[in-house]
């Protein structure tokens, strides 16, 4: 007698349910969301943010003296220079300044033997921006300081020699040099404060 084997409906449930799971698991291991490459765009824009966040870009200053401008990037040495005028270790660029004037980058000791990645050179050269927050700048020019917070501020400044929107402080500087607070249209109708303070607090006034 040929016996033949039914399956039950419980049987045929599970068959189904195995064959299904085997299905979605396989789909598991060759479906999925390709992966997006980036573009070479962001993949500058995520170095510069490496490169900004390891280098010192939270300040900047300019000062023109005998014909000469000065660039610093960091606090310490634009203060020595006001007071002795003179930049122990220097990068010396004869007559590549604005007007043909030389400029002349001072380097911190742990700079001065480098040949690229200094911070006060790639600012001054647009090649590396000052940080978004807790930035500060000041120019001398034209018996002014210029003081800045914005890194923006700085470039256009710079780029026209003028400041649309400012408060001014007659009188209020160092030997009674006037001082100028850069300001845009973000914050031109408010009197700087935060800025004013620590100016005076760099200064010692």
């Amino acid at each position: 007698m040929k016996i033949t084997e039914k399956l039950t409906p419980f049987r045929n449930h599970h068959f189904g349910a195995l064959l299904l799971l085997s299905i979605l698991v396989s789909g598991c291991s060759s479906w999925g969301v390709e992966e997006e490459k980036p573009t070479k765009a962001a993949v500058s824009e995520s170095a510069k943010q490496v490169q900004t966040e390891s280098l010192n870009v939270d300040d900047y200053y300019e000062v023109e003296h005998e014909g000469r401008l000065y660039v610093f990037d960091d606090a310490k040495g634009y203060l020595s220079f006001l007071s002795t005028h003179d930049a122990p270790y220097r990068l010396t660029r004869i007559g590549s300044g604005p007007n043909g004037e030389t400029v002349v980058f001072a380097l911190r000791k742990e700079d001065k033997k480098k040949q690229s990645g200094i911070a006060g050179v790639m600012m001054y050269e647009g090649k590396l921006d000052g940080a978004e927050q807790g930035f500060y700048a000041e120019i001398q020019r034209e018996g002014r300081i210029y003081v800045f917070n914005e890194w923006k501020d700085v470039q256009a400044f710079r780029s026209v020699g003028e400041a649309p929107y400012r408060y001014t402080d007659i009188g209020a500087g160092p030997n009674g040099v006037t001082v100028v607070y850069v300001l845009n249209k973000s914050n031109k109708k408010v009197r700087p404060d935060s800025l004013i303070g620590q100016f005076r607090a760099l200064h010692s006034m």
